[in-house]
């Protein structure tokens, strides 16, 4: 048994240990609040966004537009979403497992992969991964991110499909469901998805200036409209995986100072009990 010296030590660091898991569970929960309300106010637009890229599809002139070429995939881009701090659950254990299956999959249909990180723990998992191609780090971008923030992701990206660097661009992010159920996602941004036979079937005319010039700028703010929307789920499911990992290893102090503050009690009566033996047995001894 612990003497009671180390078992205070114990007790005490671990109070402070759950003072710090409290208070990142308080902030995470009021980040939680905030970043869920951007997440869900603009589903809707990230919906009608690829609906539109379907129906956009539907147009024959589409066909000559460079961002829904189809080419053999020989280079596969990954844009990873990740966080800049851990203490997350499997917040980013979930979305790497994305990328490792991914990539497995790649180096058997002998293809390169290339991954521009967004968020350190995704940029220092890659450097550690044979043949994948880091070609870009960005730190995070903060809990109110703005949209020029992921511009320079987009103007690589399209820039790289459109110059035939890439043969197909996915984004692998977590999606938020709810506080507690959050899923690894991975979405195919180019080449632009496919219409489906209804979708098709619908006639989009009257463009001005000219069919080519819509249907680049329109492809273009579409797709920034799905990058955009995989970042907030992102932003959303970290601090709702962080509050619940802050509010676990709360629970989890609580639970070790009780043990801890019983094994002190007990160590307490026990010296107490052998204090008293040996005081009993020395009256009787100075008596005999």
């Amino acid at each position: 048994m612990a003497s009671t010296i180390v078992l205070k030590r114990r007790i005490g660091s671990i109070k402070n240990t759950r003072q710090i898991t409290k208070a990142m569970q308080l902030v995470s929960a009021s980040k939680l609040r905030r970043a869920q309300d951007y997440a869900q106010a603009s589903r809707d637009y990230a919906e009608l966004a690829n609906e539109l890229l379907a129906r956009l599809g539907g147009i024959t002139e589409v066909g000559r537009q460079p961002l829904f070429a189809k080419r053999p995939v020989k280079n596969r881009l990954y844009v990873l979403m990740t966080s800049s701090s851990g203490l997350a659950g499997a917040y980013n254990a979930n979305v790497l497992k994305q990328l490792t299956t991914a990539v497995q999959k790649d180096r058997s249909d002998k293809v390169a992969s290339h991954v521009i990180a967004i968020g350190n723990k995704g940029a220092q998992f890659v450097r550690r991964v044979h043949d994948i191609d880091l070609q870009a780090v960005y730190p995070g971008f903060g809990d109110q991110p703005a949209a020029n923030d992921i511009r320079p992701v987009l103007n690589t990206i399209l820039g790289q499909y459109k110059a035939g660097e890439t043969d197909e661009v996915y984004v692998l992010f977590t999606k938020f469901l709810s506080t507690m159920s959050q899923t690894a996602t991975s979405e195919r941004l180019l080449p632009a998805q496919p219409p489906t036979a209804s979708r098709a079937a619908s006639s989009m005319s009257n463009f001005e200036p000219d069919i080519e010039t819509v249907i680049d700028q329109i492809t273009t703010r579409l797709i920034e409209a799905q990058v955009w929307q995989a970042l907030l789920e992102s932003i959303a499911s970290e601090h709702a995986m962080r509050m619940v990992a802050m509010k676990n290893a709360t629970d989890n102090a609580k639970d070790l100072i009780d043990d801890y503050t019983l094994e002190l009690n007990t160590a307490r009566q026990a010296a107490i009990t052998q204090e008293l033996a040996e005081i009993t047995g020395g009256a009787e001894a100075l008596n005999g």
